[in-house]
């Protein structure tokens, strides 16, 4: 639920968390900017909840700061002054100047402890969890931080608000490709995935034309599909997979060889990486620290399937993850992080904090910061075809409602 501060705000550390989208560096740019005016100094924390977590206090809060002429701060450098000078540019890059990890203070492995936070894992083992929220709390009071900005996806935000909960001012802004927070309609780096995604699926048409392929697109999407099933309306992929609804994996194959019966004889799949194929996927190493594991290769994995089932039609897995997360984000991307910086730090002004910047109903509003026990948002089924595995079109003008708003 949302506080409300008693005390001025007058400095603010600023950590981005999860994987890095386009579009992080011009929320950073925004929210300086805004802060600077408002006559509050900002700390970027680096490594995401790694830095927060692990740096060490005894060091000195200048032996602490990040330079990038000294390699010996490159690794342990977890303090980043912001200012207008040193985030002027920043918003034409991709990635995150603050850099990113998927730590979660909650949930540390032991062995993964600094030489002085050992004394956390006394009487446990190599593999055990221990929690470092008192870490995050003392290292909070040392650098002096009134405050916290956090811009992640859900699992990121999910420990603000167990942090926010112990009283510290928290505030929130959404960003994944995935676009499954909880609260808002849109997250920074959507539409820019989408974009990619489009352009490049159209782009190897050729090849697959040239050579009479079924390429099978993976996509992000652990948990929702949104980000699939965007992309395969916009580009008219023949069929699609996503987390929210089962498909039969013979009854795909039948699909598949009816829509290769064109002059080119190639068809195009879009699947999520967390796609729901009614048979179990193969799970690959440990859970993280947020309890996720990763599946294999969905595409490789479907492509297998659909091979024993259409004998002698080739099949290419292609894998966008991480090709979507580079480069400069796309204006629209850059709209969303510049008005969610500034209504966050509006939350800051009007002295409200545990709050989420977030655009619903086409309107930017704040709301709860998300906890872990919130799940993430998901496709509507009314929005799937759930016997032709596609978008269903058909719902542009009536209940169906894209993701990517004008």
């Amino acid at each position: 639920m949302p506080g409300h501060i008693s005390h001025p705000i007058r400095s603010l550390g600023v950590l981005t968390g999860g994987g890095d989208v386009p579009g992080l560096n011009v929320a950073i740019k925004a929210l300086v900017y805004r802060a600077e005016n408002m006559g509050i100094r900002v700390m970027g924390l680096r490594a995401g909840w790694e830095g927060i977590t692990f740096l060490d206090r005894s060091r000195g809060q200048e032996a602490l700061l990040f330079r990038d002429e000294d390699s010996t701060t490159w690794k342990d450098g977890y303090l980043r002054p912001l200012t207008r000078l040193n985030t002027r540019s920043i918003d034409r890059q991709g990635g995150t100047i603050l850099q990113s990890s998927r730590t979660n203070p909650a949930n540390t492995r032991v062995s993964e402890l600094p030489e002085h936070l050992k004394s956390y894992g006394e009487g446990h083992q190599p593999g055990d969890r221990v929690d470092l929220t008192k870490e995050v709390l003392a290292n909070l009071e040392f650098l002096g931080l009134d405050g916290l900005v956090v811009i992640g996806g859900d699992d990121t935000l999910s420990y603000g608000s167990k942090l926010a909960a112990t009283g510290v001012p928290v505030w929130g802004i959404p960003k994944t490709m995935d676009n499954d927070v909880p609260g808002t309609d849109y997250c920074i780096g959507f539409q820019t995935a989408i974009s990619r995604a489009a352009e490049f699926i159209n782009r190897i048409r050729s090849t697959a034309g040239s050579h009479r392929e079924t390429v099978i697109f993976r996509m992000f999407g652990r948990d929702a599909g949104f980000t699939a099933l965007e992309t395969a309306a916009v580009t008219w992929a023949d069929r699609l997979v996503i987390p929210e609804v089962p498909i039969n994996i013979d009854h795909l194959a039948e699909l598949v060889a009816q829509d290769r019966q064109n002059p080119d004889g190639y068809s195009v799949v879009v699947m999520s990486e967390g796609a729901n194929m009614g048979v179990p996927v193969p799970t690959v190493g440990e859970a993280d620290a947020y309890g996720h594991k990763k599946k294999a290769n969905v595409a490789e994995f479907l492509g297998e399937q659909l091979t024993e089932r259409i004998p002698g039609v080739r099949f290419l897995p292609i894998d966008l993850t991480y090709f979507l997360r580079s480069g400069e984000p796309e204006v629209y991307d850059k709209h969303i992080a510049i008005n969610f910086a500034n209504a966050i730090m509006s939350q800051v002004a009007n002295g409200t904090d545990h709050v989420m910047a977030a655009f619903r109903d086409g309107q930017f509003i704040s709301t709860d910061i998300p906890g872990k026990d919130i799940p993430a948002r998901r496709v509507d089924p009314a929005d799937y075809h759930e016997t032709r595995y596609r978008p269903r079109f058909e719902h542009i003008s009536g209940s169906y409602k894209p993701q990517i708003r004008p």
